[in-house]
């Protein structure tokens, strides 16, 4: 258990619950389940690494929850499995990572980037679509505005590498 005082393994201190609070929030920001903010949340105020047991009986979600939020973490690098003396079961324990740079690269790399492949790949197959339109101003206007949308993904396939390289991803 957590050297972090709760009153009982389901119960969280009040600084655990507020830091998952900040972090529950912050997910809904990004559109991820609530769960890996809570998940997360609570790594990051544990003094200790934890285990999917732990994470399950401490936060009151599922297994399948946990197991699920667990693998989004890893693949945004915002967790890590931690070995060592103190850790003698045969237990996989995580903790949080703590670094904004591979937060931040993390997100970009899992989360936009293959978004910002689908949407120019849909993009890309809208010409039939403008085709059709019969109204001349109508199809101008929609032109236009595809074009502007093209041009704001080309912009941000362009930037976005080189912010993963300044975070050092």
């Amino acid at each position: 258990m957590s050297r972090v005082a709760a009153t009982s393994s389901n119960d969280l201190c009040s600084i655990e619950s507020q830091v998952i609070a900040v972090f529950v929030d912050g997910v809904k920001v990004l559109g991820l389940p609530r769960s890996i903010g809570e998940i997360y949340g609570l790594l990051f105020i544990s003094p200790d690494p934890l285990s999917l047991d732990d994470l399950v009986d401490r936060l009151g979600i599922s297994k399948g929850s946990a197991s699920q939020g667990l693998k989004t973490l890893r693949g945004l690098g915002a967790v890590r499995e931690v070995t060592g003396e103190h850790l003698t079961e045969r237990r996989t324990y995580y903790e949080a990572a703590t670094e904004l740079k591979r937060l931040v690269g993390g997100f970009i790399r899992e989360q936009i980037l293959p978004h910002l492949k689908s949407g120019r790949d849909k993009v890309s197959q809208l010409e039939p679509f403008i085709q059709e339109l019969e109204d001349e101003e109508i199809r101008e206007f929609a032109i236009e505005r595809i074009e502007r949308l093209d041009q704001w993904m080309k912009n941000a396939s362009k930037v976005l590498p080189v912010l993963q390289k300044l975070l050092g991803q």
